[in-house]
């Protein structure tokens, strides 16, 4: 499975971005999907993930209520709107695919990873 992370760029606080994560090779429709970032000098964060049929999602506390991750299976795609932006939302934005169906917190839980997208949101 290789994953593509796309739809990052520069925003002005308080703007818009929707990420999109395609696979290839293989489909990840049956599996959990999550979006992860990491920021300059610090450790890659867990952000949102999804369950296999979007029935259960997870958010990290810095991100509900302005984030929502969403998937379309037929098109094999997953996707993070993000609104309502920080600059300490400010990182390398990667998709993976989990082991399992669920929606899955631990970066140790995923199996297949997105080389990331750049998310830079100005004061």
């Amino acid at each position: 499975v290789q994953l593509q992370a796309s739809g990052g760029g520069l925003v002005q606080a308080g703007g818009s971005l929707r990420l999109s994560c395609a696979s290839s090779g293989r489909t990840f429709s049956n599996n959990g999907v999550g979006w992860f970032r990491q920021a300059p000098g610090k450790e890659r964060e867990f952000v949102s993930s999804i369950s296999w049929n979007g029935g259960s999602t997870s958010y990290t506390d810095s991100v509900k209520g302005r984030f929502t991750i969403s998937r379309d299976r037929v098109k094999n795609m997953v996707y993070l709107q993000m609104n309502s932006l920080k600059p300490e939302d400010t990182a390398v934005y990667y998709c993976a695919s989990a082991r399992s169906s669920s929606a899955q917190v631990m970066p140790s839980s995923y199996s297949y990873w997105g080389q990331g997208t750049q998310v830079t949101v100005s004061s």
